[in-house]
This record gives structure tokens, sequence and C-alpha cells, in this order.
């Protein structure tokens, strides 16, 4: 049980709770029982870390008024619209053998013992808090939820809870889920087209028949070049011969 140190707050105008927040406390009131609303503020540093916790609203704390000690709940905390810090915080007076209706968090436990979770399965959480009708003096942290041995298609109900003696569900109707563990979900990945080679791409082996063709080919231009330059000189010795003159005898 975490204990809170609380000062009474006498003036209750405008400006003296702006004042009290910028000098690092909350306004808050306490209500409830047989005695009158108590105004009161708290340091924001003493509940800076559990403000913000799932089980802040379901918690019981003790608060320290100027030495007189109080079990209270936190029921209702304001925040401001732009920054987002508490402005004001609601707490209730805890009266033995009165009954309070307060929604008190789910977490589950054993993760690695489920068999559904180990093939793939998934936990799908239906309420992540469940309201409850409870004694003052008897309000649970939490419920907890054993995942051992729970397979895929397993449903987890509020009857399968061990709930704390005289602590009962809201919802007396019927038998409502809490979570399921559902089977995998596969997304199959969309096939990649094949890659279709570029044209003419650098480095491309040329065909055996294009290969064959081009030796072909440059063998019958050599054999041609040869032909017409052994005609060419037999023209020119022809014409040398004529043109030389017939010697003398």
């Amino acid at each position: 049980m975490s204990n809170l140190k609380a000062i009474k707050r006498e003036n209750v105008s405008a400006g003296s709770t702006n004042k009290l927040r910028a000098t690092g406390f909350i306004p808050a009131i306490l209500y409830g029982g047989k005695n009158p609303n108590q105004k009161i503020s708290i340091e924001k540093k003493d509940v800076r870390d559990i403000i913000n916790s799932d089980t802040f609203l379901s918690k019981v704390l003790e608060l320290d008024i100027e030495g007189k000690k109080e079990k209270v709940l936190p029921r209702e905390v304001s925040y401001h619209v732009v920054s987002d810090e508490p402005i004001h915080i609601d707490f209730m007076r805890i009266v033995s053998g009165k009954k309070i209706v307060i929604d008190i968090p789910v977490i589950f436990i054993k993760h690695s013992d489920s068999p559904g979770l180990k093939r793939g399965g998934v936990l799908n959480i239906v309420r992540r808090a469940v309201e409850l009708k409870c004694p003052a003096e008897n309000i649970p942290n939490d419920i907890t939820i054993d995942l051992t041995g729970t397979d895929i298609g397993t449903s987890i109900k509020i009857s399968s809870v061990k709930l704390p003696e005289n602590v009962t569900p809201t919802i007396t109707d019927r038998d409502f889920v809490i979570a399921t563990v559902a089977a995998p979900t596969v997304i199959k990945e969309p096939e990649k087209p094949a890659e279709v080679a570029a044209e003419g791409a650098e480095g491309e082996a040329p065909a055996e028949g294009a290969e064959v063709a081009a030796k072909d080919g440059d063998t019958a231009k050599k054999d041609d070049k040869g032909k017409e330059g052994s005609t060419d000189k037999k023209s020119e010795d022809k014409k040398a011969a004529e043109k030389k003159p017939a010697e003398k005898k």
C-alpha cells in the first residue's frame, strides 16, 4: 500500500489553486463516509510514478493528512488539456463494511507455458479490465489469469477466474469472455514477377547459329579480298609488259 502525505487547504479560490500547481502541488478532494468532504493537496512528485499506471484508479492508498491517516481510493483524475499534467484528483474514503463498484485491471502470466501461443497462436484480449463489486476492505489489485495449458481455440471466461471472497462481477446474466487464444493469421506475400532479361544486354553470349554465320561471313570476305587482290596484280603486270619497248637486236 502506497502512503501519500497531504495537507489541508482552506483557501479554494482559483488564484490559490493555480499557485498550488505552480509550486508542484495537485489540488484534491476527499469525500465519502460520514465525515464531511475535505479539500486537500498532495505533492506531484509523490504520485508521479503511480498516477499513470493502469492500476491507479483501483489502488488502495493511505493518506496522511497532517498526522491523521485514512485509507482512500482514487476515483477520478483531471488533466490539463494542453500539457496533459494532472490538475485535480478525487479520493474516496474506504468505509469498512461497504461495497463499491470498481474496474479491476486484468493481467496475464506464463505466456511461455501456453501450447497455443508456442505454436504461433495469438492472445486476443477482449477485456483489459473487469467491473467488480467488492467490499471496501477487500479490493483486489488485479485479476491474474494463468495461461498455462491454454491451446488454440481456448476461451477464458470469468467463471474460470478465482476471485477473492465476496468479490463478484457486476455482469451476472452471462459467463462473459475475457480473452481467447486464436489461430495465427498468415499473410501470404505476393509473388515477385519474373525478371525479363534486357535485349542486347552487355556480356550476353550470342546464339550458336549467329556465331557460326558470323564466322562464315568473315571467311567469305577474306576469300573475296584474296581473289580481288590476285586479279588486280595480273592486270597491272600485263599493262607494264605492253608499255615496255622492244629490245634492239
